[in-house]
């Protein structure tokens, strides 16, 4: 892993809820780039009122990172790689953006010169050698990741997408095909209950399984709230019996987030580190995070 400084170069507001901002600087032209659809970075803001300004982590022997003893930490959220163009060592992230967080503030302030911290990112996307078909589904949040993923779709595959925003005005230009179905669904994304949950069991029991391979041929990849995501993630593994190299969910944002935070910090100390020894088990991975979430919900978490 690496940790680069970058640089705003340019900006752009694609809908009321999203911005793209697009990056460029010394390593970012050949920064470990998977090239995956959804691959992940994290990014390091600024912590005072000089944007230029960023406390940069190192990265340790065990290929985390850390600070030197008196430097201060700088607020750090995790994001999607929209696009990296190795030619012209640029990186285009797109932030959902609204009232209030360290991210979304700093993103609708955001100007040539704004400097940040990048580090190697990250990709999730993995679907089975034998791909007939596949079933994205994201809320706005995961909306970056599902237009890159279309827009490197494997020809021949039947890609079906829904995609659930606020309304229709934060609907935005997304790669189409011969093989791609585009659906659009207005709701969640803090304006209203997710139906993520919903719309997976809709979109699968509707999709056209009639390959040679049927459900088996297929690959679900979804995307949004994390506590939404649970119930996903139930159906998918539980209901279906899908194998878990035939689908992918990822939280990548919590409703409520802070109280949350909050809710879990009051535990105490034995209880999380039982939640936390959950992950040292050498079981199945899938195991442990049905035995993980359980613990949560009884929690009230």
């Amino acid at each position: 892993m690496s940790i680069h400084r970058a640089e705003v170069t340019r900006t752009r507001r694609l809908s009321p809820g999203l911005v793209r901002i697009t990056f460029a600087g010394e390593g970012l032209a050949d920064f470990s780039s998977s090239g995956v659809g959804d691959e992940y970075l994290r990014v390091f803001f600024p912590h005072g009122e000089d944007r230029t300004q960023v406390s940069l982590p190192y990265v340790t022997e065990n290929g985390g990172w850390d600070w030197h003893e008196g430097e201060i930490h700088a607020p750090m959220r995790t994001y999607t790689v929209r696009d990296h163009r190795p030619d012209a060592g640029e990186v285009d992230i797109e932030f959902v953006v609204h009232e209030g967080g360290v991210a979304a503030s700093w993103a609708l302030a955001a100007g040539p010169g704004d400097v940040v911290g990048l580090n190697s990112p990250t990709g999730l996307y993995e679907p089975p050698s034998d791909l007939e078909w596949q079933l994205l589904i994201a809320d706005q949040t995961g909306l970056p990741a599902a237009a890159r993923l279309l827009a490197q779709a494997p020809a021949g595959v039947r890609t079906r997408v829904v995609l659930e925003v606020p309304d229709a005005d934060h609907r935005i230009e997304i790669p189409t095909g011969e093989d791609i179905e585009v659906r659009w669904v207005h709701g969640g994304n803090g304006h209203g209950p997710s139906r993520l949950d919903e719309i997976v069991v809709t979109a699968l029991a509707a999709a056209d399984t009639s390959g040679e391979q049927g459900l088996s041929g297929g690959y679900v990849w979804v995307a949004g709230e994390t506590r939404c995501l649970r119930t996903v993630r139930r159906h998918l593994r539980h209901t279906l019996g899908l194998p878990a190299e035939r689908y992918k969910v990822i939280g990548y944002w919590t409703e409520r987030a802070e109280e949350w935070r909050e809710r879990y910090e009051a535990l105490d100390e034995a209880t999380k580190g039982e939640l936390m020894a959950l992950w040292d088990d050498d079981r199945d991975r899938d195991e442990i995070e049905d035995d993980y979430v359980q613990r949560l919900e009884a929690l009230g978490l």
